[in-house]
């Protein structure tokens, strides 16, 4: 079993071959420029490794970039093994990362909150309050009414 610190330094030097290998050195149209490797994850044992990735594009051009990943996987884990130099040569997963997805709903709901907060600033610019401003009691208010109760008797 292999300790944390190696598999980081394993996953990040995968991330770093595999995205220089995909700009640079495999010709498959499908992954052009719009591939971007976001995150590497390895086991424990270092024998299999899962690279996370988007593609900025349309619903066709990332399944069109999952097939390219699957074909190329051979290449990339060979150009993995050869960079590494380790004994054995984790497997490749390509996983599409759902970050760019879950970051877009989230600024889609932050949209309606801030609609939703701006329409409460324009029903609320006009009102007034319905007692005062400050409807409550204070202890000064109490001490002066009893002092006043005081003196008439």
């Amino acid at each position: 079993m292999a300790d944390n610190a190696r598999a980081k330094r394993l996953a990040d030097l995968i991330r770093e071959v595999v995205a220089q290998k995909l700009q640079r050195g495999i010709k498959d149209p499908r992954l052009g420029s719009h591939v971007t490797i976001t995150d590497t994850r390895v086991t424990g044992d270092l024998r299999e490794a899962t690279v996370f990735y988007t593609v900025y594009g349309d619903e066709e051009e990332r399944e069109a970039a999952a097939a390219g990943l699957e074909s190329a996987k051979g290449i990339l884990r060979s150009e993995v093994g050869r960079a590494a130099g380790v004994k054995f040569t984790p497997t490749l997963t390509f996983v599409a990362d759902a970050l760019p997805d879950t970051a877009k709903t989230i600024e889609d709901l932050l949209d309606k909150a801030r609609q939703s907060d701006a329409k409460v600033r324009e029903a609320s610019a006009g009102a007034a309050y319905a007692g005062g401003a400050d409807p409550y009691r204070k202890p000064a208010d109490e001490d002066t009414t009893e002092t006043d109760g005081d003196a008439a008797e």
